[in-house]
């Protein structure tokens, strides 16, 4: 396990029987065919369209692994288990660990299928030695621009395509309905989105949700930072210029 690290925040469940990829196709954003080859990344959504909770959905046999933020686990696998019905389903908790790292990966490890740049993940029963010199996720997250759980993406609060859930591969359009469909693909189809996040360069601190203001106008808010740069939601209008966040300067990357 040298090369890579334990994620210690990372809940792992299993998903099994008959009706398990049916039943979570009618739920979720992205299509569960992709599983055939390889992960998927996808979300769970209000009726009215809004971020409740993100999660990779992994092959295993004759079985799903649902691997997901810790802070929401248990809220979500309840809910999830209150659409069950009749369907031949069950969600367990597991012994399993989530390892992920750069470069080369080992035998059994899947790549991460929100971007190249996040590595790849290997899903164990062992635990291993703390990384000594651990990776600065934050400022890989920083770099691409993918918002993480209990940070950007904000339970009843964020739409899926303004976070770059598309861009992600956290999104089909093509699979059908599932919960919060009807809101998602009209905002696709109808709308042009006027906010998101994007990445920024931060001259100074400003600490997570620190308003950001253009010419005296609130712009957006500010997020993750880290190596002098941040992850910004905006307002694409006002977010031309330079911007403040308190004390700290503020620009679209380049």
């Amino acid at each position: 396990m040298a090369s890579g690290e334990r994620a210690p925040d990372r809940k792992v469940f299993r998903i099994t029987g008959a009706d398990r990829e049916a039943f979570l196709q009618g739920l979720v954003t992205n299509d569960l065919r992709k599983l055939a080859a390889g992960p998927v990344y996808a979300a769970f959504l209000t009726a009215q369209g809004k971020y409740l909770a993100d999660f990779l959905l992994i092959p295993d046999g004759e079985a799903i692994l649902l691997d997901i933020k810790d802070t929401i686990a248990e809220a979500f696998t309840r809910r999830l288990s209150m659409y069950r019905l009749r369907a031949d389903v069950q969600i367990t908790p597991t012994e399993i660990h989530v390892w992920r790292g750069l470069g080369p990966a080992p035998v059994a490890a899947v790549p991460d299928p929100r971007d190249a740049t996040l590595g790849w993940r290997l899903y164990t029963a062992a635990e291993g030695p703390v990384a000594a010199d651990p990776i600065d996720w934050d400022a890989i997250r920083v770099a691409a621009c993918i918002p993480e759980t209990g940070a950007e993406l904000i339970p009843d609060d964020t739409y899926i395509l303004e976070a770059g859930f598309e861009r992600l591969n956290g999104v089909d359009f093509r699979k059908g309905c599932y919960v919060g469909q009807e809101v998602t693909a009209r905002m696709k189809h109808k709308t042009e989105l006027r906010k998101g996040f994007r990445t920024v360069v931060v001259e100074g601190a400003a600490p997570v949700g620190t308003e950001l203001l253009a010419d005296g106008k609130p712009a957006g808010t500010l997020y993750t930072q880290s190596g002098g740069k941040g992850i910004a939601f905006l307002r694409f209008d006002r977010a031309q210029g330079e911007m403040l966040a308190g004390d700290a300067k503020v620009r679209l990357a380049e």
